[in-house]
């Protein structure tokens, strides 16, 4: 049997590895249209691969992904996430799980990713060609023709082909694919950082607050957690989870909306205001700057205590009905204008994708294309920082490459 396994990123040799242990007799090759392989692993994480996320369930696993949680449900429980840990390790990779669940190799190095990868599919005389995009597949007696882009590299033909191209930014990339049938959904970008009008707060850049709620005004966007302020704008984990779950909401807002913070990550308004009262009670001779409600930053204590047109020098037992409420609302409601989006890092998700009606769940084969398989992010499903997109990609290769 002869498969082709279309990208030369995380997934396509994820699928090429998994596929080739499953039919050891086969010619597998894998085809990269650029000059290099694996090159979002190489970046992913700072230069450290996040390569997946250590929760404890797969109802925690799925609630990650904006898009395709359904129906990776069913898929985790045949390799999920302590599936993907075990893989690795037992290939000479030994990984280490942060606080935060963020999986990572011991090495803190991408490399050791890289490496592994490179030495199985060598071991296993898996064929790597470089600078071979796809142009065309065709249908040919129940096989697939490979037709290359430029017409230099001869059409080839194959029995099974994986396409594990990752998201593409544009629905003119996807087209190859939508002329065999596919439903395409349209590609936006996820995961990305918020640019700021109000430059005044971008002065604050790498501070972070542990614990916020953010959401966007006028939609039933939410999130929290970490946010970091940048010199551009807004980012760390409560931003980016919620420019996953608002990919397509903010796209076509033209991201430019207003973007409410909580920094007291407190729900209820009462206990915020029973809380400050508690300070003027207990501290009315000391003034503002100095008692910070929440363990605040100084610094952006003292940029919402200017915000709210209240004096630092003030003593807390000065501040009166007026400025307690001003206080409460800058604390709980403090409200900024976007214009504009940031990529997070080096990193590129995309929302969309082939339509998750076009393909078999059970098999990631397609619907439309007898012998053809996707994964990872060419298909419409992506998920929050933290190990989850790579972990989609392990999921759906693992189960493609069984070439059901």
């Amino acid at each position: 049997m002869d498969i082709a396994i279309v990208g030369g990123g995380a997934a396509g040799f994820f699928a090429a590895i998994t596929a080739k242990e499953n039919y050891p007799d086969a010619k597998v090759v894998i085809f990269e249209k650029t000059q290099n392989i694996l090159s979002k692993v190489k970046i992913s994480g700072g230069g450290r691969c996040n390569l997946t996320n250590g929760c404890s369930s797969i109802k925690e696993l799925t609630s990650a992904y904006p898009r395709g949680g359904n129906a990776l449900k069913r898929a985790f429980k045949i390799f999920n996430n302590k599936h993907a840990m075990q893989w690795f390790e037992s290939r000479g990779v030994p990984l280490i799980i942060q606080d935060d669940n963020c999986v990572f190799p011991f090495s803190q190095n991408s490399q050791s990713i890289i490496d592994c990868f490179l030495e199985q599919t060598d071991k296993l005389k898996i064929k790597i060609e470089l600078a071979t995009g796809i142009k065309t597949i065709k249908k040919i007696s129940g096989k697939l023709q490979l037709i290359f882009v430029g017409g230099k590299v001869p059409s080839r033909i194959f029995d099974k082909v994986i396409v594990a191209t990752g998201g593409s930014p544009k629905r003119d990339g996807l087209a190859w694919l939508e002329k065999l049938n596919h439903k395409i959904e349209d590609p936006v970008p996820s995961l990305f950082t918020f640019k700021i009008a109000d430059e005044a707060v971008t002065e604050l850049m790498g501070i972070v607050v542990e614990d916020t709620l953010v959401s966007i005004q006028s939609s039933k966007l939410k999130s929290e957690g970490p946010l970091l302020i940048t010199h551009w704008g807004m980012s760390g984990p409560a931003i980016l989870k919620l420019s996953a779950f608002g990919a397509r909401v903010l796209s076509e807002k033209g991201y430019e909306f207003k973007v409410q913070v909580n920094w007291t990550h407190v729900r209820n308004h009462d206990d915020v205001v029973a809380r400050l009262k508690g300070i003027v009670a207990e501290h009315p001779k000391k003034i503002l700057a100095n008692v910070r409600p929440y363990s605040l930053p100084d610094r952006l204590w003292n940029y919402l205590l200017e915000k709210s047109h209240l004096s630092i020098n003030k003593k807390w037992g000065e501040l009166g009905k007026s400025g307690l409420n001003r206080l409460v609302n800058i604390l709980t409601n403090d409200v900024y204008s976007v214009k504009g989006r940031t990529q997070f890092r080096d990193e590129f998700v995309t929302c969309g994708g082939v339509s998750l009606e076009s393909i078999d769940l059970n098999t990631m084969q397609s619907k439309a294309c007898e012998n053809l398989y996707f994964a990872g992010e060419i298909m419409d499903i992506d998920g929050i920082t933290g190990g989850y997109n790579f972990q989609a990609a392990w999921t759906t290769a693992f189960i493609a490459a069984k070439l059901n």
